[in-house]
């Protein structure tokens, strides 16, 4: 009997001591204060949104070096990716073949032209006996055609010279522009003609280079709605500067401009073809660059929202405000893109509409909190880049 009730004595003090502990522990829990968490009030500004494209670089006169003539390659007076200017010798073909051919030549207008000095003097011989009734008329008639004949063979002969100069100067190949110089896959000693199917090497003139990237039909007609003009021509000539992300990230020092878009969208890609145009005083752009063409789309007066006070759930983007007695609500929004670290939202919130600026993932919809100064600020303005269509 003894033991039975000490035993009951235990478990009704351990059973109070649990009830205490848990009346303590609540009261503490009721007696916690709310959080306190930075607000920010909703700004409008200017957005400005970047889209990218895939871009390839050609120089704007890329020529394709070729000889005029057949023969040896005797010399090579650059190097490949050396620059050449306008007029300089580049490749040097065996001219001795040449040489002699023009020689030849010159021998033969020396022959024409005593040809012709011997038939001027029958010529003038014959006039005079004419006159003195010794010869006929025939015979006068005759000399004059072979004064003809001679000087048509000087003629003849002064053109075949001509040609032989013209196809001697030929084995001295130069540039026709400044540019840098392309792979070479000729040796010394190598026969090349003009018949080749590869070129001696290629000349590119980069002081300009061409950029060509496509761009979707949606985003071909957002461009023509952008733009003022009548036609495509006058779109162009409106159309705001653009910038090039070159390999390593880095935007290109020089802006372009859009001066010409292909006539017909590809039907397999859906795409059309823009070219625009990039000074390139330094070189350092050269035929065969890839990069990101990037154009920027500008808004007015929109609404812009750090994308840091906002939570991704499920496609959704929520943002978190309060109600008039401080409880969170958690409140859709809608957005139109991405604008440096900011969202431009088009629904869901309005101009100077308060919002919990962070903290906010250790709040539940409903909770109390206590709203204090503002610590972000959405007024920065950087420029985001997206994938273009």
């Amino acid at each position: 009997m003894k033991k039975t009730l000490i035993k009951h004595t235990l478990i009704f003090s351990s059973t109070t001591l649990l009830f205490l502990s848990a009346c303590g522990s609540g009261e503490q829990a009721m007696q916690m204060p709310p959080m306190e968490l930075p607000m920010a009030e909703v700004e409008q500004g200017e957005g400005v949104v970047a889209r990218e494209y895939p871009a390839s670089v050609e120089g704007v006169t890329d020529v394709e070096i070729r000889p005029q003539v057949s023969g040896y390659l005797q010399k090579v007076f650059i190097d490949e990716g050396g620059y050449a200017k306008a007029g300089q010798i580049l490749f040097k073909i065996d001219d001795r073949p040449y040489l002699e051919q023009y020689n030849t030549a010159k021998a033969a207008v020396s022959v024409a032209k005593a040809s012709l000095v011997n038939a001027n003097i029958d010529l003038e011989r014959r006039r005079e006996m004419v006159k003195e009734g010794i010869v006929s008329d025939l015979q006068l008639q005759q000399a004059q055609a072979s004064y003809d004949a001679a000087e048509a063979a000087l003629l003849q002969a002064q053109a075949a010279a001509q040609s032989a100069k013209i196809n001697l100067d030929f084995t001295a190949i130069k540039a026709p522009v400044s540019g840098y110089i392309g792979r070479i896959p000729y040796r010394l000693g190598s026969l090349i003609s003009p018949s080749a199917v590869e070129a001696l090497t290629v000349l590119s003139d980069s002081r300009q280079v061409n950029v060509y990237f496509n761009m979707s039909e949606v985003d071909f007609i957002a461009f023509q709605n952008k733009y003022e003009g009548n036609t495509i021509e006058e779109k162009i000539k409106n159309a705001e500067q653009i910038n090039l992300m070159i390999a390593n990230g880095e935007i290109y020092e020089e802006s372009g401009r859009i001066d010409a878009i292909d006539g017909r969208f590809n039907a397999t890609t859906g795409t059309v073809t823009f070219r625009a145009k990039f000074d390139n005083p330094k070189g350092a752009l050269r035929a065969g660059n890839t990069g990101k063409v990037i154009l920027e789309e500008r808004h007015q007066d929109v609404l812009l929202l750090p994308i840091s006070s906002t939570m991704s759930i499920q496609d959704k983007i929520y943002v978190f405000t309060l109600d008039k007695e401080n409880k969170v609500v958690q409140k859709p929004i809608t957005v139109l893109g991405k604008s440096g670290t900011n969202y431009m939202v088009s629904a869901g919130l309005s101009t100077g509409e308060s919002y919990i600026a962070s903290g906010f993932e250790r709040v539940q919809p409903g909770m109390p909190i206590v709203p204090i100064g503002s610590s972000v600020s959405n007024s920065e303005d950087s420029t985001a880049i997206e994938q273009g269509g």
